[in-house]
């Protein structure tokens, strides 16, 4: 057998010398044989660093690609451990596993660690290193191999795919600006800078299309979140919410003029020119040793919306291309989910402005109704919805109350929510009972739905729910008919709080059942709370646990219809509204038997002037004198009328409100109308003089036949305060 045998000292601790001695059955290898030198080199020029450790993890061989790899010579490291040479390549992390294979004899396999040699100390390097365990051939253990090689560019490649990976799933998560600009820097910090700043232009806030920037100009730009290793970020200069000024020369603008990204490898107030220029970011870059720069536009659908800046402190090597590549792919991406919010906004604006310009801007004052409102739109993606509601002064000092809802969200909700509201103030005008106003207004949303065969607005009128209700302060009734809505809330005077029961009737846009109303008894000062299914019904819950709450919150609320508003909303719609929500609560105050007069009157054209008499009395009496001479005429006309084409019994009946009413009543269903006579006729001038005397008039139908009303203005200082 012919054995080769190697010998190379080993330097050892204390001073002492040994010996490492390979040997080989050249015999058996013919190979190895042809030359001593094959396995030096093998061992020297290896594309993997190598090194040997003794059982005390001190080096004892290294080969020449290590050394370069590290920057660290063998001389210096010999003898010494990994801890003292490379304290910056996580030294403790593969002493731990050298350690483990020294126990075990297990070998470890490409692991992973990261850090800065001298070779490149600027630069973070990644190493995958493989370990095992040297034995003699008495199997007392010598020592620990290993074998590393640099995989940074896998590394990096692996951290960047990492980091787009995790950019796409949590940029974007709402449709709020300033929450995706967080999480972006969210995203970005630390991985990938040490801070970061997103400023967006005031413009783009505001919901107006960007407009090319000049170059002349200093564009208006404001904080929408930052991001930093330092809790409160002390490097900003500029709080969130305020506006960041930068100079003309400063990379933030010219990165908003060009649209393109711009790099500052180093950062140094004597070598940047804008840096002279801006005080405040140079005291930033020196008091924190910010190092790099790269401004990213963001950027989308061809718009720029504004800037994202990335600073490194703590990493001292610089941002290159790469890095570039990076921010470039996961800012465009928030770019695209900034722009979606602001489109969102811009849309949400839009149909917020056109609801409250649908809406009542005032609710008509009057002494027999005390009413408050409020409308609030839901939160989120739902947005602006069609809920509403209304008031309206109707003839005989009635008021009629309404809420309604439109299915869905958006501007054609909004839209279709105005067009029935103006149906039903033109049906009330009409003076129409409330189950006839909406067999009326059911009819309307039929012809809605067949007007548009696109199906634009069967979405949004088909199941539309509404509650029209009449209050009559001379009668202290209530005449209700609902389409699908949730009934009215009354609460009496003593606080006890019901449900009308009032027919439910179907929701708008089905056509195939009829409507039907109730009358309720209303006591003074009581309280009649209509509302939407948004203040009561919520996903997780059923519409009568959401009644029960409304109930008891009822039960305690006091004071004015306004401080009763406030009180339920914050019971009831304290969180995120799921859905809109419309409130109208009113205060039910009767007319007083001092401000109400009427007569029983035969049908005979004797009893004319007795009418007058008695209008005259009373006029005098409620100190209106100057009123008696057209009142006279209107009462006179308004008898003979009914005497003449309707039927009996007659009444006639005076209301004092915010303005004068008179009132005929018959059985006969028949309606007057208004003729411009001939000078030959002897007849048919008495609608129009009392349409001429009168400020407005009018007739509406009855159970027991009809009433021809007209209404005059009072004297100034005899109008009631409402």
């Amino acid at each position: 057998m012919i054995v080769g045998v190697q010998a190379d000292p080993l330097a050892a601790p204390h001073g002492s010398r040994r010996w490492l001695l390979s040997a080989v059955d050249l015999g058996s290898t013919p190979w190895w044989g042809v030359s001593r030198s094959l396995l030096e080199r093998f061992l020297t020029r290896s594309p993997f660093g190598m090194a040997v450790l003794d059982t005390d993890l001190r080096y004892v061989w290294t080969n020449n690609t290590l050394d370069r790899m590290a920057g660290v010579f063998n001389t210096a490291r010999l003898g010494r451990r990994m801890s003292e040479v490379l304290p910056r390549l996580a030294p403790g992390a593969l002493e731990a596993q050298m350690r483990r294979v020294l126990d075990t004899g297990i070998p470890v396999l490409d692991f992973e660690y990261h850090g800065y040699t001298p070779a490149d100390p600027d630069r973070e390097h990644a190493f995958s290193t493989s370990v095992f365990r040297l034995d003699d051939v008495q199997g007392r253990v010598m020592g620990v191999c290993y074998m590393g090689v640099d995989v940074t560019d896998r590394w990096r490649a692996r951290e960047r795919l990492a980091l787009l990976s995790e950019s796409g799933g949590r940029i974007g998560s709402t449709l709020d600006i300033g929450r995706t600009a967080q999480e972006l820097t969210e995203v970005a910090v630390p991985r990938m800078a040490d801070l970061v700043l997103v400023d967006l232009l005031d413009s783009a806030l505001r919901g107006e299309e960007p407009r090319p920037i000049s170059r002349r100009g200093t564009p208006s730009l404001r904080r929408v979140a930052h991001r930093s290793l330092e809790e409160g970020c002390p490097e900003a200069v500029v709080a969130v919410g305020e506006q960041a000024r930068y100079g003309p020369s400063s990379p933030f603008v010219r990165c908003l003029v060009d649209g393109r990204a711009i790099i500052e490898p180093t950062l140094s107030p004597s070598d940047a020119r804008w840096l002279a220029e801006d005080t405040l970011r140079a005291e930033s870059v020196l008091s924190f040793d910010l190092r790099s720069l790269m401004v990213v536009p963001l950027r989308a659908r061809g718009t720029v919306l504004g800037v994202a800046a990335f600073v490194r402190r703590e990493r001292t090597e610089p941002f290159d291309r790469d890095d570039l590549r990076l921010a470039e792919e996961f800012v465009g991406r928030a770019a695209l989910c900034m722009d979606n919010a602001l489109r969102y906004t811009r849309e949400h604006t839009t149909t917020l402005t056109l609801q409250h310009s649908l809406l009542p801007h005032e609710l008509p004052a009057t002494s027999t109704a005390e009413v408050a409102s409020r409308y609030l739109p839901a939160h989120g993606q739902e947005g602006v919805s069609g809920d509403w509601f209304d008031v309206i002064a109707l003839s005989g000092a009635r008021v009629a109350l309404v809420v309604g809802d439109v299915v869905g969200h958006g501007i054609n909700a909004a839209a279709t929510m105005g067009r029935l509201r103006t149906a039903v103030h033109t049906l009330a005008n009409l003076d129409y009972p409330p189950d006839e106003l909406l067999a009326h207004l059911d009819d309307l949303a039929l012809r809605l739905i067949d007007e548009e065969p696109d199906g634009s607005a069967t979405a949004a009128v088909l199941g539309a729910t509404c509650l029209y209700l009449v209050w009559d302060p001379v009668a202290q009734t209530c005449t209700v008919a609902r389409a699908g809505h949730p009934p009215p809330a009354v609460v009496a005077p003593d606080g006890t709080v019901s449900f009308a029961s009032v027919p439910a009737g179907p929701p708008l846009g089905l056509g195939w059942l009829p409507f039907e109303s109730a009358e309720l008894d209303v006591a003074e000062n009581s309280l009649l709370v209509l509302f939407t299914d948004g203040l009561v019904e919520r996903r997780d819950r059923d519409i009568d646990v959401g009644l029960q709450e409304l109930r008891n919150v009822l039960a305690e609320c006091t004071g004015t219809p306004e401080e009763i508003c406030d009180a339920v909303l914050s019971r009831l719609r304290n969180g995120p509204l799921e859905d809109d929500t419309a409130l109208l609560v009113a205060r039910a105050h009767p007319l007083g038997p001092d401000q109400v007069v009427s007569w029983d009157l035969p049908s005979d054209p004797e009893i004319v002037s007795q009418a007058r008499s008695l209008t005259t009395n009373t006029l005098a009496r409620w100190e209106l004198e100057e009123l008696s001479f057209t009142t006279e005429l209107i009462v006179s006309e308004l008898v003979t009328n009914a005497i003449r084409h309707g039927a009996g019994p007659i009444r006639l009946r005076l209301i004092r409100h915010t303005g004068l009413i008179c009132e005929v009543a018959d059985s006969s269903s028949t309606s007057p109308h208004l003729r411009h006579a001939r000078t030959t006729d002897e007849g048919g001038r008495g609608m129009f003089l009392v349409s001429q005397m009168a400020q407005r008039w009018g007739t509406r139908h009855t159970n027991r036949g009809k009433i021809i009303w007209s209404e005059q203005t009072l004297p100034r200082t005899d109008v009631p305060d409402p």
